[in-house]
């Protein structure tokens, strides 16, 4: 009797551990119809790209194209992470942070050229992801061209911020090289792009010619206003620029030797020095940048 018992509860126990298996095999199977799909994961998580233009559609490609892309008026959607890359001119700026939730205003990522600290502090994104893009898109749909010159063979481009590793990831999958700066040696290189787009561009405009002919045919010239406006900037700014800066804005204009010149967006450029210059002058102090002045003035390009 007794072995018929254990035999019979070893019988039960078998069958119960057979059930409860296939069972769990059944909810585990059941439960997949409710999980996230991996596409809605990620669109939760990806980019949204604000602008369209050249820069813009280089982004939206080298993400595989999964991203999502606001026009200049478009609402930017509040839903979801993840950085949202600003491709517009600088004019557009304060549009752009009016139409993001402020929510998402943290992960905006500005990509514009010329000194934004004092514009993002204003407005409270001061820590907020920059870009200084050193590569080239000749027009919409062509691949970039990496701004590598002999003065730097591992690239210019640079971004500092929290979103920092998610664009230098996203420009590796097209080769294009990007360094991830602190603060301040970020804004070194971005005052040194900025000194490079106001002196070659005066001086191209004075001689209606291109970048590069500025650096071969004038280069006395414009190696002289560099000189003079990152020293105007050091002094005023209190920027410490690496050694070789000059050297380096000369190497990376003959990259981009085909580019025209003109004058842009006054306030956010060339504006900037003239305004520093008129400041020095009205408090009964030298012109700190009395080169660039002249240039200004023989030109005409000042809007007042």
């Amino acid at each position: 009797a007794s072995k018929s018992q254990n035999f019979l509860f070893i019988f039960k126990t078998f069958f119960l551990l057979l059930f409860l298996r296939k069972r769990q095999s059944f909810l585990v199977r059941d439960a997949s119809c409710f999980r996230r799909p991996a596409q809605l994961i990620s669109k939760v998580s990806m980019s949204v790209i604000v602008g369209g233009g050249r820069i813009g559609k280089a982004l939206y490609e080298m993400g595989g194209k999964v991203d999502t892309i606001v026009g200049r008026n478009d609402a930017i959607p509040e839903a979801g992470e993840g950085p949202i890359y600003v491709c517009t001119r600088n004019d557009q700026l304060d549009n752009v942070i009016e139409r993001t939730p402020p929510s998402r205003r943290k992960d905006l990522v500005f990509l514009q050229n010329g000194i934004l600290r004092g514009f993002l502090e204003e407005r409270g994104l001061g820590s907020n992801t920059q870009g200084m893009i050193y590569f080239a898109v000749s027009k919409i749909g062509e691949k970039p061209i990496d701004g590598i010159t002999e003065a730097n063979p591992k690239g210019l481009t640079a971004c500092t911020g929290q979103w920092a590793s998610a664009m230098k990831e996203r420009l590796a999958k097209w080769n294009l090289s990007c360094h991830i700066l602190g603060s301040e040696e970020y804004y070194a290189l971005a005052f040194e792009k900025h000194v490079w787009i106001c002196a070659f561009n005066i001086v191209g405009v004075k001689y209606s010619t291109s970048v590069g002919e500025v650096e071969s045919k004038y280069g006395e010239e414009v190696r002289a206003l560099i000189s003079e406006l990152l020293s105007a900037t050091s002094e005023f700014y209190g920027i410490r620029f690496n050694e070789g800066a000059l050297e380096r804005l000369c190497a990376y204009a003959r990259s981009v030797a085909h580019y025209p010149t003109a004058i842009k967006e006054w306030s956010w450029r060339n504006g900037f020095y003239w305004d520093l210059s008129k400041r020095c002058l009205s408090e009964g102090k030298p012109d700190p940048t009395p080169l660039h002045s002249d240039l200004v003035l023989s030109t005409g390009i000042a809007p007042e």
